[in-house]
Order: C-alpha cells, then sequence, then structure tokens
C-alpha cells in the first residue's frame, strides 16, 4: 500500500500545559448562552494548537487510531475534513434547554450544526468539527419480524416496511464535557474532578490541572448513539406520546445474543414499544450508550462472570452485586447523572412510556426535571432463564417491577448455570 506523503508541517512540539507557553488567549466558551456566537465554538484541532479553546481531541477513544495512522505513514496531521453535503437530514432544535447551563454538561447542543453556525470562524481558517452526526437508516432485528408474525406490530410502509425493515432517524454523539456542570452534578469542586481525571488517565491531558481557564473537555470514551422512530416534531408536542429506552451497551447480549442478561431481549421489547408509539402518531427514541459492563469495562464484566458461576453455591441472586463489588471495587460506574443530557438535547420534556425497570435510570431523569407518566418492565417471558439471576437481584435491589419481590431466604434459592465446560 502506498502511503500518502507528510506534508512539510513543524515538528516542533508545542505544549499546552501553561497559558504563556500555548500563546494567544483562545476564542472563549460561554457555556449555556442562547446565542451560539456568543457560546462559542468547539475548537480541538491539532494542526493548529494556537486555536485550541478545549483539552482533549475529537473522535473520543478513537482519536488513537488517529495518532496511529499519523505515525505510520496512512493519514497525513494537517488532514482537514471535507464537509460537503455532510449536514444533518434532520434538524434537532434549538430548545429552551440549549440555553440552559445546568440542563446539558456532557455534549455540545450545537455538536451537528457546528460548522453551519459557526462559518465565520471556518472562514477565518479555524477548524471547526461537528461532535454531533444525524443521518437517516433501516435497521432489522428478526424480533421485529416476529413481532410482526404474532401480530404485536403492523406493516405500514412508512415506519415499519415489509422484511421487518425499521425506518429511523439516528445520530451519533460525541461526549464533549464543560467540567464546572460536570463537578456541579456530582456535587463535587472542579478541582477535584479535574485531580481526578487527570491521575485517573495516568496524566494524559495535563491541562486538567493547569490550565483552569480551559473549561470544555473532550473525554476519550464512547459517546451515545440515538435511534428516532417516528415524527421528530412528535418529540416537543404535548398532545402525543413520547416512548424511550435508554439502553447501556452490552456487547455480548445486543450482538451475540448471551443469555446471561436480559440486555437484547429488553432493547428489542424497547424497540417494539417505540414502533407501537411512532404507529399511533407519537415517536420513540432508543438511547444507547456505550457504557460496556456498567462502564467497568468488559475484561472486568468476564472476570465477574466466572467469579460469579465458580463460588461456592455457584451463581446465586443473592450475591449477584457482591461478585461485582469484589473484582471492581464497586457495584456499578454508569453514574446515569449525564445521561438525561441527551434527552434534553431532543427537547424531552414528558416521557408518556419509559421502558426501563432501572431506578438510577428513573431517578436521573426525574432529578432532571423531565417527567415519566409509565415504566414499563420487560415481559416474563422475555427473560432468558440464565438471566434470572441478575432479574431477581435487580428487582431485590429497587429496580421497578409489578410482580412480586423475593426476600433473602428465596434471593438465595435463584441459582444461574455454571461454566461451561
Amino acid at each position: 500500500m502506498t502511503m500518502p506523503k507528510q506534508n512539510d508541517v513543524s515538528r516542533h512540539i508545542v505544549l499546552t500545559s501553561h497559558p504563556r507557553s500555548f500563546g494567544p488567549k483562545p476564542i472563549p466558551i460561554k457555556w449555556g448562552a442562547a446565542d451560539p456566537m456568543e457560546r462559542g465554538p468547539i475548537i480541538a484541532t491539532l494542526t493548529k494548537q494556537v486555536h485550541r479553546n478545549v483539552i482533549g481531541t475529537h473522535s473520543g477513544s478513537y482519536a488513537i487510531y488517529r495518532a496511529l495512522a499519523v505515525a505510520s505513514g496512512a493519514l497525513q496531521s494537517d488532514h482537514r475534513a471535507d464537509l460537503t453535503n455532510t449536514s444533518p437530514v434532520e434538524h434537532i432544535g434549538p430548545h429552551p434547554s440549549w440555553a440552559d447551563p445546568d440542563k446539558i454538561v456532557s455534549l455540545d447542543p450545537y455538536g451537528a450544526i457546528a460548522s453551519e453556525v459557526f462559518a465565520s470562524y471556518c472562514q477565518q481558517g479555524y477548524d471547526i468539527r461537528p461532535t454531533i452526526a444525524i443521518t437517516q437508516a433501516h435497521i432489522n432485528m428478526p424480533e421485529l419480524q416476529d413481532a410482526i408474525d404474532k401480530g404485536r406490530l403492523q406493516v405500514d410502509g412508512k415506519i415499519m416496511k415489509p422484511g421487518g425493515d425499521l425506518v429511523v432517524t439516528k445520530a451519533a454523539v460525541e461526549p464533549v464535557w464543560y467540567l464546572p456542570g460536570i463537578a456541579k452534578r456530582f456535587g463535587i469542586a472542579e478541582s477535584e474532578l479535574r485531580r481526578a481525571l487527570f491521575e485517573q488517565t495516568g496524566g494524559m491531558f495535563p491541562e486538567l490541572v493547569t490550565r483552569s481557564d480551559l473549561e470544555v473537555f473532550l473525554p476519550p470514551i464512547g459517546g451515545v448513539t440515538v435511534y428516532i422512530i417516528g415524527d421528530l416534531a412528535a418529540i416537543a408536542d404535548p398532545n402525543k406520546p413520547v416512548a424511550v429506552r435508554v439502553h447501556d451497551e452490552c456487547n455480548g447480549s445486543d450482538v451475540f445474543g448471551s443469555d446471561i442478561c436480559t440486555c437484547r431481549p429488553y432493547l428489542a421489547h424497547g424497540i417494539e414499544v417505540c414502533v407501537q408509539t411512532a404507529q399511533e402518531g407519537g415517536v420513540g427514541v432508543i438511547v444507547y450508550c456505550r457504557k460496556e459492563g456498567r462502564a467497568l469495562g468488559e475484561v472486568t464484566k468476564f472476570l465477574v462472570y466466572n467469579a460469579r458461576k465458580r463460588q461456592e453455591g455457584g451463581d446465586r441472586a443473592d450475591a449477584y452485586f457482591a461478585r461485582t463489588e469484589c473484582v471492581a471495587g464497586v457495584e456499578d460506574m454508569r453514574f446515569q447523572e449525564l445521561m438525561p443530557d441527551v434527552l434534553h438535547w431532543l427537547g424531552i420534556t414528558r416521557i408518556d412510556r419509559m421502558v426501563s425497570m432501572s431506578n438510577m435510570k428513573y431517578n436521573a431523569i426525574i432529578q432532571a426535571g423531565i417527567e415519566i407518566v409509565e415504566r414499563i418492565p420487560i415481559p416474563e417471558d422475555l427473560i432468558p432463564p440464565d438471566a434470572r439471576v441478575e432479574m431477581e437481584a435487580k428487582k431485590a435491589a429497587g429496580y421497578y417491577t409489578t410482580g412480586d419481590v423475593l426476600d433473602a431466604d428465596d434471593l438465595a434459592e435463584v441459582k444461574g448455570r455454571g461454566l461451561v465446560e
């Protein structure tokens, strides 16, 4: 393969960890300003360090692959994206929540239209890149065709097409953290947040502790994908129903159908409820968050699986959370406090059908000022046999249910299968 020739750019390394060595003062960001020009653009370009006004870089964890591409010669370090015809196929907002610095702190509400609203900066040579992309697509899951065959879903030719093709608008959202707002959301000092981020990333971003003037951070983590089913305008219409499923990534179940948890069945059920709601004239929203293994990671998740199945007495509901904490030191690191931000970006103020049993998600959404009318648990017949351990443990821990919650003795009797030998 022929590698592109690198342009003759300066090989001088510019450290950005101190304002004096950084050069001119960057364009300020006034987070929460209603006018995007007053708010200011997110500038994370690496080709002109003098322009940067944030910590971190675009693409989250994928920035590491970009570094590898540059180092190997496959990508020119000063490549600038040609954004012709990349604008959103559907426009979202602006909504009143965009101008509230307390409601959105973990994404840029102008991220999908950044190159448009900040066109004047682009003309001055600033490299303004989107942090949100919105497109349209068809998705197809066997469960949807099964729901059609059993009469729970109808083929209408617009939302649900023959063959089980579902028409969706989807948005990819990169994380953009306003550090003062993040700290306030968690009730901690911004200095403590910055120090923890600096130390727990191995000192990867020294600006976190040396550049208090830079208040926005693009963290190297996964983002969110939003799937919207039905009419986007229905989201803001108080007379039309809105269904929502907030789903945290579970690759083993979502993609490969592992039966140790309810993730894929619940995701499929959530999509089904969203389709039904859209076909009633409303809209359905699936929020898919990249938080594999409760944000503990897949390696930790698999270690916990082994610990659960090998412990004395086998996999048991009464020890479900304890085994996770033994390995990871904490039961859950998803921290749903940031999750409602994407709902505010969409303009959601009321959820008529919340397809979730999670008390953490429910509490976070309610505390964010969004009304939830009805909570929908997963139907009993969709729970895989080996997922009973998880389900009964979660219900005992406070997850929403319309059924019975087992006491300690009965909980200990709920067991799963051991390791497959």
